[in-house]
């Protein structure tokens, strides 16, 4: 046989059976992968709202009255977020007590399918959401909301 002809025949043995013994062995077992936990930091609804350059990047849980859902800032672009998949919601000032009023400066982001659950909200309901601050878009604070909690609800008027 011509040298050429074999030289072909071998790389092309060797091509097609180089995968197969690259595998390992079936009966080894794959490390156990590692489950990252996320650790988040209690903080101040205020506080993240007057400094949201030191709070990006973090993760936060937040308490606080629920004010409404909203659609406020979803779909803008340096800080998307589909409204599709999410809604926002708003948390009251705590900083003032004689009226209700929205700290709109910080938009918080849920799934749409968690927001669906919590429907029967109205203002000054107690919750608690943690998540990750992951913009200042605008100078604001932009929450996606990881965990969602209602503390307490205001009976319902029949």
């Amino acid at each position: 046989m011509n040298k050429k002809i074999k030289l072909l025949i071998i790389a092309l043995a060797a091509g097609i059976l180089m995968p197969v013994l690259a595998q390992p062995p079936a009966t080894l077992e794959k490390p156990a992968q590692q489950q990252s936990t996320v650790i988040y930091t209690p903080a101040n609804a205020l506080d993240i709202v007057a400094e949201p350059e030191h709070f990006l990047n973090k993760n936060v849980t937040v308490k606080g009255k629920f004010d409404k859902f909203s659609t406020l800032g979803l779909d803008y672009q340096p800080a998307y977020k589909s409204s599709e998949d999410y809604i926002t919601f708003l948390i009251q000032r705590d900083d003032v007590k004689d009226h209700n009023i929205p700290l709109s400066e910080m938009k918080i982001f849920l799934k749409r399918a968690e927001a669906e659950k919590h429907i029967d909200l109205n203002a000054g309901d107690e919750i608690e959401f943690s998540g990750k601050v992951f913009s200042t878009a605008l100078g604001d604070v932009w929450v996606e909301a990881e965990k969602f909690t209602v503390l307490t609800q205001k009976p319902k008027n029949k």
